[in-house]
């Protein structure tokens, strides 16, 4: 009888009436595996780029100039999550920009493999770009395969999917990063390649399990506006060839031509965005106090990402030069510890809901606020943390390659305050008209942290050094103690939102 069901659900079409992959609609796995082949591809690439800069068989350019450039490309994937939710929205649909969005990842970490200076930009360009039109439109595919927010299995299959992203990324260091370092960068990039095309194949072969709804173009562009949108961006795109051509034909072309134009956008355009819903006279009263309030949360946020993201770069670096990356005699490649954070969020993941809904049973659960600030504190503490081997490498000697597994630690608690608290705050905070882009305003609060430490970076702060690094800790425990001592103001300007 059940059996006989499930065909006529499925002859029908409902959406989240098959029940065949943990309990959820069978569109879950086809999005899950897709997920988790295309973190894959970008951690087991990400694990490897900061070293493969630095690398005398890589680019070998110096700690700053990598950490600079690391930190504009996750920048740039984020910024880029936007215009991704945009061309879903308004151009091709959810399923068919994921599916283009596969296809650019791919072809980017192909360009990446070519052992060439000038193609490895490229290539890098491609993976944001393809990053960036897949990271809000997958999402909102799973959201699509229940029935509204009330569906009681919605939580639940997010937490599936999550965990998807999590176990892509606990693997991808340990096998590309192995293969990039023992035995060839080139190679470990087309591994990385090889993992996205797995995961295209799989939303090929499985999009036929996918709510109808992801094909549709909610708000399809009118002719006018592809016009407009068209003659805009071709006037832009000439300004910057005319441009760099210029500087190119001059003589005085650098790296920094490119890279300071996109680290400053990476603060300007998130700036600009929250500025203009702000402003936003639409707004009510309410709206207006719920945006005040939220720009402490954006703020906090930047700080945090700042510190939390130099994870793969300045304490990748670190470890590449000046860490004894062994245990009990065993040396491991330095990208193995960027699955120290994966697979610490899997194992505390669900204790953190565990103890959150026991805490608001009891009507003891922390406020947003002090989860937030918190996370502040715990990024700061990690930074301070990273002050003894950093000492200890000054000494002349190998730091253990515990000290890095507790920063990790510490941030990925921290991380754990500030990520999924920050999403969830996200949506109850946005003004009804802005619903839809404002969690593309929280993935900015990455973007601005980023850009920042990319800036330090070309102004040529060395990140390894003691006395910045303090400097960073104390900014991040000083946000985190200005939030909690301003918390009664914030929760007055919050109203109802907890």
């Amino acid at each position: 009888m059940a059996s006989s069901l499930t065909k006529d659900s499925a002859t029908r079409g409902t959406p989240g009436s098959e029940r065949t992959f943990f309990g959820h609609p069978r569109g879950l796995a086809t999005l899950f595996m897709t997920e988790m082949w295309e973190r894959f591809s970008y951690y087991g690439m990400r694990a490897l780029l900061p070293l493969y800069l630095v690398a005398p068989g890589g680019l070998h350019l110096d700690a700053a100039t990598a950490t600079a450039i690391y930190s504009v490309y996750l920048s740039l994937v984020y910024l880029l999550a936007m215009p991704g939710g945009w061309f879903g929205d308004r151009v091709w649909g959810p399923r068919r920009t994921v599916a283009v969005a596969g296809a650019v990842i791919m072809l980017g970490h192909l360009t990446l493999a070519l052992p060439s200076s000038g193609t490895f930009y490229a290539g890098l360009g491609l993976v944001a770009i393809g990053s960036g039109l897949l990271k809000a439109n997958i999402s909102t595919m799973v959201g699509h395969l229940y029935d509204g927010p009330d569906d009681p299995r919605r939580d639940g299959g997010f937490t599936v999917f999550y965990m998807g992203i999590n176990l892509g990324a606990f693997a991808a260091p340990l096998i590309i990063g192995t293969i990039g370092e023992n035995v060839n960068w080139h190679l470990g990039f087309a591994l990385a390649a090889l993992g996205m095309a797995l995961g295209l194949a799989q939303f090929l072969i499985g999009s036929r399990n996918l709510s109808p709804r992801s094909s549709v173009v909610p708000k399809p562009l009118s002719v006018d506006e592809k016009s407009s949108t068209l003659r805009k961006a071709a006037i832009w795109a000439g300004i910057a060839v005319v441009f760099y051509a210029i500087v190119g034909f001059s003589g005085s072309y650098t790296l920094n031509w490119i890279l300071v134009p996109l680290t400053l956008l990476g603060v300007i355009i998130p700036t600009l965005v929250l500025v203009r819903i702000k402003r936003d006279k639409e707004l009510d009263s309410r709206e207006q106090k719920s945006m005040s309030a939220y720009l402490w949360f954006f703020v906090a946020a930047a700080v945090f990402w700042m510190i939390y993201d130099q994870g793969g770069s300045t304490l990748s670096i670190f470890a590449d030069s000046s860490a004894e990356n062994s245990v009990l005699g065993w040396d491991f490649p330095v990208s193995w510890y960027q699955s120290v954070n994966p697979v610490l969020i899997m194992a505390l993941a669900p204790v953190f809901a565990w103890v959150w809904l026991a805490l608001n049973r009891r009507g003891k659960e922390p406020s947003t606020i002090v989860k937030f600030a918190s996370g502040l504190v715990l990024v700061g503490a990690s930074f301070f943390l990273f002050l003894a081997p950093l000492s200890i490498a000054e000494g002349g000697h190998k730091a253990a390659a515990m000290w890095l597994v507790a920063i990790y630690f510490v941030q990925t608690v921290g991380e754990l305050l500030v990520s999924p608290v920050g999403l969830s705050v996200t949506t109850k905070m946005a003004p009804a008209k802005y619903a839809s882009q404002m969690m593309g305003v929280w993935f900015l609060a990455v973007t601005a942290g980023d850009a920042t430490t990319g800036l330090l970076s070309i102004a040529g702060v060395d990140l390894n050094k003691t006395g910045v690094v303090a400097l960073e800790a104390t900014l991040a425990v000083a946000a985190g103690v200005a939030v909690w001592m301003y918390r009664k103001r914030v929760k007055e300007l919050m109203g109802s939102v907890n």
